[in-house]
């Protein structure tokens, strides 16, 4: 009898040990699906990041001198009360957003000639 309570110790073991990692990259996956639904991924090489202030706008949104967002919000109705949505002003107070690398042109040193 003391054979077989070992293989049914073993049994339980290795039955606790797949149950447990099946769950865990279940619950992985599902973390990395909620993930990339709610936020686009960027396929590799096709697109460059877009320079995205905190209120969710473009840096072209945003005026240069001022660095105020210059779009109109939409508030939809429910959250006023009323029957249609109306718009105002973003009150974002300035670009908080990545900065974009400036572009400079340096000539080529490589061909010898300069």
């Amino acid at each position: 009898m003391e054979p077989f309570s070992m293989v049914i110790g073993v049994a339980i073991a290795i039955g606790g040990f797949l149950a447990g990692r099946h769950t865990a990259n279940r619950r992985a996956r599902q973390e990395l699906q909620q993930h990339q639904n709610g936020r686009r991924a960027l396929p590799r090489g096709q697109q460059t990041p877009q320079p995205i202030c905190g209120c969710g706008h473009n840096l072209v949104f945003h005026d240069q001198e001022t660095k105020r967002c210059q779009t109109q919000v939409v508030i939809p109705g429910r959250w006023t009360g009323q029957a249609t949505s109306t718009y105002r002003q973003c009150m974002c107070q300035g670009y908080r957003g990545p900065v974009p690398v400036d572009e400079y042109y340096a000539p080529d040193y490589l061909d010898g000639t300069n």
